[in-house]
C-alpha cells in the first residue's frame, strides 16, 4: 500500500462524492431522480459555435500541440468581448493566457506565488478549488465569513493585521457560487484600495458574468480603476455558451502574475485543443443573442424554483444572477441529513451548503440545470412531502 502525500490529506471531495453516490443508488433502484446538484449545463452551445468546431476538427492539420497561451485569433477575441462588454482595455500579448477551464488557473495560480506560512484569504462558503489550490500551494487558509446579514460580502475590517501581513492573494467571485449573490461597485473600489495597501493579489473569479437576469449587470473587477494593479480576473465560456465539456477559459489582467502563470503551465500542458480555439473564438466574435437566451432560460428556471417554494413556505432570495439558488434548510436538520432526505423521499438532489465551507451549513444549493417542466415537478414532489 502506498501512504498518500501530506498534502493529499487537506483535498476531500467527500461530500459531492457521497451525494452522487446516493444519487447513483436511488437511480439504480429505479428511482426517477432530478439531478440539481452538479452545475453543469444542460443546454447545448450555440449553432454557429457548433459548426466552427466542425469545420476545425475535419481539417486534418489541427491535431498538434498549440501554445499554452492560446492562438492569436483567440486572444485577440477576449480582448475584443471584454473591451465590448466592459469597457476593459487589454494587451492580448501580455495581459491575457488561456486555461484548460478557469479552474485550471484558479488550481495553478497559488503555485506561482506561495511560499510556506504564506496566507490566502478565501471566502466561506466558497467553491472547492478556492481553498484546493492554495492548500496544495502549501498556504495557510484565512476564511472570510460571508453571511446573509453583510450581504454575503467578506469583512475586510474584521481580519487582524497580522494575518494580513502574511497575505499574498485573496480570492473573490461574483456572481458567486454558491451563494448566487452579486457584489456592488463600491465594494470593488473598497477591495482595490485595500490590496494595494497591503500588497494583496486579488483573484476574482468571474465565470458567470453573463448568467444575469432582471436587467443586473455585473462589474468586471478590472473596471474598477487601478485594480490591473493588484489583480487577475478568471473567465470561462463553461457557463456563458454552455461549453462546460470544451474547457475553455482564460485570465485577463496584472501582465507580470500572468507571466508567471503563463510560465508555469508551460511546464504542465501544452493548451486547448485547436479546434476548440475555434469554437472559442466563434462564441466571443459572433451573435450573443445565445448568451440573452441562456440567461433568460436562467432566469425562468429561478422564477419557478424560488416562486414554487414560497408556495409552500420555504423561503429563498431571488438571485440576481449566477445559475444557483441558495435556500436555507426548511427542516431543524443539518444541511446533509436534509439532503439526504430531500433525494430518498422525493427523488431530488442537491448539495448540502457544508460542502463549502462551515459558514455553508443551514443551507443547500440548488443548480438550474433542468428544463422547466422537470423543475415543476421537483417542486411539486417537495411541496407533497413537506407538506403532505
Amino acid at each position: 500500500m502506498f501512504d498518500q502525500s501530506e498534502r493529499m490529506q487537506a483535498l476531500t471531495s467527500a461530500i459531492f462524492t457521497q451525494v452522487d453516490d446516493m444519487r447513483k443508488t436511488e437511480i439504480a433502484a429505479g428511482k426517477d431522480v432530478i439531478t440539481l446538484s452538479i452545475g453543469s449545463p444542460d443546454m447545448a452551445p450555440a449553432p454557429h459555435i457548433v459548426k466552427a468546431l466542425k469545420d476545425s476538427v475535419d481539417c486534418c492539420f489541427n491535431y498538434g500541440y498549440t501554445l499554452s497561451k492560446g492562438v492569436p485569433d483567440l486572444l485577440s477575441a477576449i480582448a475584443g468581448w471584454y473591451n465590448t462588454k466592459f469597457g476593459v482595455k487589454l494587451n492580448p500579448e501580455t495581459e491575457i493566457h488561456s486555461l484548460i477551464g478557469s479552474q485550471d488557473g484558479l488550481a495553478h495560480i497559488s503555485l506561482c506565488l506561495i511560499n510556506p506560512g504564506d496566507v490566502v484569504l478565501i471566502p466561506d462558503p466558497g467553491y472547492p478549488i478556492f481553498s484546493a489550490g492554495p492548500l496544495i500551494a502549501g498556504a495557510e487558509l484565512y476564511k472570510m465569513p460571508l453571511t446573509p446579514e453583510n450581504n454575503y460580502l467578506p469583512d475586510l475590517a474584521a481580519i487582524d493585521e497580522t494575518i494580513l501581513k502574511r497575505a499574498k492573494i485573496m480570492i473573490l467571485n461574483y456572481p458567486n457560487n454558491p451563494l448566487a449573490a452579486t457584489a456592488p461597485r463600491s465594494f470593488l473600489e473598497q477591495v482595490v484600495a485595500f490590496a494595494k495597501r497591503y500588497n494583496i493579489l486579488v483573484c476574482y473569479d468571474f465565470a458567470y458574468s453573463d448568467l444575469v437576469f432582471d436587467d443586473y449587470r455585473p462589474d468586471s473587477f478590472l473596471s474598477i480603476p487601478g485594480a490591473k494593479d493588484i489583480a487577475i480576473e478568471f473567465n470561462s465560456l463553461s457557463k456563458t455558451y454552455n461549453m462546460a465539456g470544451c474547457r475553455v477559459g482564460y485570465v485577463v489582467g496584472n501582465a507580470h502574475i500572468i507571466s508567471l502563470l503563463g510560465r508555469l503551465k508551460s511546464n504542465f500542458d501544452y493548451g486547448i485543443f485547436y479546434p476548440l480555439q475555434q469554437a472559442a473564438i466563434a462564441a466571443l466574435t459572433g451573435s450573443q443573442n445565445c448568451v440573452a437566451e441562456t440567461a433568460a432560460a436562467y432566469q425562468r428556471r429561478r422564477d419557478i424554483i424560488v416562486d414554487g417554494f414560497s408556495e409552500i413556505g420555504w423561503v429563498a432570495d431571488r438571485p440576481k444572477a449566477s445559475m444557483y439558488v441558495w435556500a436555507p434548510v426548511p427542516t431543524k436538520q443539518s444541511s446533509y441529513d436534509f439532503t439526504v432526505s430531500l433525494l430518498k423521499n422525493t427523488g431530488v438532489a442537491v448539495i448540502p451548503g457544508s460542502a463549502f465551507g462551515a459558514c455553508g451549513e443551514g443551507y443547500v444549493r440548488i443548480a438550474l440545470v433542468q428544463p422547466e417542466q422537470r423543475l415543476s415537478e421537483a417542486v411539486t414532489r417537495i411541496r407533497k412531502w413537506l407538506k403532505p
